[in-house]
C-alpha cells in the first residue's frame, strides 16, 4: 500500500490511471486527510496542556497503522514509503528555517554563550557518553552487524533532541528563561548533532589515532564555521537583491517567491557542498528576517511570515504523523521477533544512556554559565536546570531521519543488528514523546507555579517578525528601535571581560549600522523610493499624524 513520492510525480501526467497509480491516489488522499484530522484534534485540544500536536499526530498515526495493518491482512501499516532524503531535502528545511526567521534575535545573541553551552559543547558531551556505553554494552551483548561507525553513529543519533515536541509542552509565560535555553539549544542541538553524524561518516574509522581525532574536530568546525557564512551570505545576497530591484513596485508575489527560493537554495546549496544544511539554513533565517524581511512591501511581511510558519507547521505534521504509523511496520519487526527481549533491552538502555548523558552537561554547564552572571534573576537555578534536562530528553524526527540513514536501505533492513537499532529508536521516539511530554508540562507546575497574575509579554514594535511559537525570551522587549540605545559602551577591559555579550553586542550595532544596513537595506535603512516599502512607511505615517490632529481639534 506504500509508496514513492517522486514515482507519483513522475506519472502525474498520464492521461490514466493503472491499477498501482490510482492506489497511490488514495493513499495520498487519506494521508492528506489524515493531516487535516490532526489539525481539527489539535485545535479542540488547545486548551489541554496535556497534549499538542506531536503528540496527536503520533497518537493518530499509531491508530491509523493498526487500521491499515488489519485491513491489509498483516502485511502493511503505512500509506507512504518514507526514506531520509524525503525528510532532509523537503520536510526538514522549512522547520529549521522557520525557526531561524522567528527567533527573537537580540535575546537569541545575548543568551548566545549558554546557549552554545548547551546545543554545541552539550550535545559533544552527550555524543561521547552515549557512543562509549553502546560500544561498551552492546558489545558485551553480542549484537551483530555493528561496527565502530554504528557505535558512533548511534551517539549523534541519540543525542539530537526533539525541540518541536519540547517547546509545544512548555509556556513562554510562565517560564520564559527555560522556553528560550529549551529553544536555542534544540535548533543548535539539532545541526551539532548531524554535523557530528555526519563528520563521522566520512572518515575511516577502523584504526582511531590521534591524528584521527583531530581530523574529526577539524571537520566539525569547518562543517560548523562554512556553513554558518553561506546561510548568513545567502540571506544577505536575498537582501542586496530585494533592496536594489524593489520587486514590490510591481508585484508583490515576486519578492515573496523570491525569499521563500533563496531560503530552499541556502539549504540545498550547502548540501551541495556537503556541508551542514540546517546550521546553513538556521543563519539564513536569521538574516533574511533581520535584513531581507525589512525592505519588503507591508503585504510581503505578512504573507512570507504566515507562509513560512504554515509550511514548518505542516512539515511537523507529516513526520509525526508518519513516526507513529512507520512504528508498526512488519518488515522491521520481524527481524527481532525472534529475540523481542533484546530489542527492548537496547531500547531501556538507549533511554538510560538518554537520561545520563543529558544530566552529565546541563548541571555542570549551568554551573559554569552561572558564574559568568552577575546578576540572580539572570542564573539558571536548580529547579530550572531539573526543567531543562527533563524537556530536552525527548527525541524525534532528527533521531529517526538518521537512524534510516545509517540502519537502512531506502527504508528496509535485511540485517538483525541494524533492525534491532531501527526498532530501538522507534521505540524510543515514542516512549520519550508520549510519557517524557505529557510529564512535563506538569513538572513544570510542580517546580515552577505560576504566579496569580501572569502578565503577558506584548512587544512594542508591531513590524518585527514574531514567532508564532514564541519569543526566545520573555524578560525584555525585542524591538529593533531599542537595540543599541541601552547597551553602555565598555569603558574598561574589566568591563569588557565581565559582561562579554553585552560588549559584543554593542560593537555590532556599531558595525551594523555604519555599514551593513546602508548596504542590505532593513529597519530604518531602505532609501526612499516610489512604490518602496520606505514611501509605504512614509505615507502610514503621515495619514497616522493626520488622524492625532484631527482627534486633537475634536477634543478641543
Amino acid at each position: 500500500m506504500g509508496f514513492d513520492l517522486g514515482f507519483l510525480v513522475g506519472k502525474m501526467g498520464s492521461t490514466t490511471l493503472a491499477t498501482s497509480e490510482y492506489s497511490s491516489v488514495v493513499s495520498m488522499n487519506l494521508f492528506v486527510a489524515l493531516l487535516c484530522a490532526c489539525i481539527v484534534i489539535g485545535h479542540l485540544l488547545e486548551e489541554n496542556r496535556w497534549m499538542n500536536e506531536s503528540i496527536t499526530a503520533l497518537v493518530i498515526g499509531l491508530c491509523t497503522g493498526v487500521v491499515i495493518l488489519l485491513a491489509s491482512g498483516g502485511t502493511s501499516s503505512h500509506l507512504l514509503v518514507f526514506s531520509e532524503d524525503l525528510f532532509f531535502i523537503y520536510l526538514l528545511p522549512p522547520i529549521i528555517f522557520n525557526a531561524g526567521f522567528q527567533v527573537k534575535k537580540k535575546q537569541f545573541f545575548r543568551n548566545f554563550m549558554t546557549i552554545v553551552l548547551f546545543g554545541a559543547v552539550g550535545t559533544v558531551i552527550s555524543f561521547t557518553i552515549i557512543s562509549f556505553g553502546a560500544t561498551k554494552i552492546f558489545q558485551k551483548m553480542n549484537i551483530s552487524d555493528l561496527e565502530l561507525g554504528d557505535y558512533l553513529a548511534i551517539g549523534a543519533i541519540f543525542s539530537a533532541t526533539d525541540s518541536v515536541c519540547t517547546l509545544q509542552v512548555l509556556n513562554q509565560d510562565q517560564t520564559p528563561l527555560l522556553y528560550s535555553l529549551v529553544f536555542g539549544e534544540g535548533v543548535v542541538n539539532d545541526a551539532t548533532s548531524v554535523v557530528i553524524f555526519n563528520a563521522v561518516q566520512n572518515f575511516d574509522l577502523s584504526q582511531i589515532t590521534t591524528v584521527v581525532a583531530f581530523q574529526l574536530i577539524g571537520n566539525f568546525l569547518y562543517l560548523f564555521i562554512t556553513s554558518t557564512l553561506l546561510g548568513a551570505g545567502t540571506g544577505l545576497l536575498s537582501a542586496y537583491v530585494i533592496k536594489k530591484l524593489y520587486f514590490g513596485r510591481h508585484s508583490t508575489d515576486r519578492e515573496v517567491a523570491i525569499m521563500i527560493l533563496m531560503a530552499y537554495l541556502s539549504y540545498m546549496l550547502a548540501e551541495l557542498f556537503y556541508l551542514s544544511g540546517i546550521l546553513t539554513v538556521f543563519f539564513c533565517g536569521i538574516v533574511m528576517s533581520h535584513y531581507t524581511w525589512h525592505n519588503v512591501t507591508e503585504k510581503s511581511r505578512v504573507t512570507t511570515k504566515h507562509a513560512f510558519a504554515t509550511l514548518s507547521f505542516i512539515a511537523e505534521l507529516f513526520i509525526f504523523l508518519y513516526v507513529g504509523m512507520d512504528a508498526l511496520d512488519l518488515d522491521k519487526w520481524k527481524f527481532v521477533q525472534d529475540s523481542p527481549g533484546t530489542s527492548v533491552e537496547v531500547s531501556a538502555i538507549l533511554l538510560g544512556f538518554v537520561l545520563v548523558g543529558r544530566a552529565a552537561f546541563v548541571f555542570p554547564l549551568s554551573f559554569l554559565s552561572n558564574l559568568t552572571k552577575k546578576a540572580q534573576h539572570e542564573k539558571i537555578d536548580f529547579r530550572q536546570q531539573i526543567l531543562i534536562w527533563w524537556a530536552g530528553l525527548m527525541r524525534g524526527a532528527v533521531s529517526m531521519a538518521l537512524a534510516y540513514n545509517q540502519f537502512t536501505k531506502k527504508g528496509h533492513t535485511a540485517l538483525t543488528g541494524n533492525a534491532i537499532m531501527i526498532t530501538s529508536t522507534i521505540t524510543v521516539v515514542l516512549f520519550s514523546t508520549m510519557v517524557f511530554g505529557l510529564i512535563t508540562q506538569p513538572l513544570v507546575r510542580l517546580l515552577l507555579p505560576a504566579p496569580k497574575t501572569l502578565n503577558r509579554m506584548i512587544s512594542s514594535e508591531p513590524t518585527t517578525p514574531k514567532s508564532f511559537l514564541a519569543p526566545l525570551l520573555g524578560n525584555g522587549q525585542d524591538s529593533e528601535a531599542d537595540i543599541g540605545q541601552h547597551v553602555p559602551r565598555p569603558s574598561s577591559l574589566r568591563m569588557l571581560l565581565s559582561t562579554p555579550s553585552h560588549t559584543v553586542h554593542y560593537y555590532w550595532r556599531k558595525f551594523d549600522n555604519a555599514f551593513m544596513r546602508p548596504v542590505f537595506g532593513g529597519r530604518g535603512f531602505v532609501p526612499f523610493i516610489p512604490g518602496s516599502p520606505t514611501d509605504q512607511s512614509v505615507h502610514q505615517s503621515q495619514h497616522h499624524l493626520v488622524d492625532e490632529e484631527s482627534t486633537r481639534n475634536q477634543d478641543c
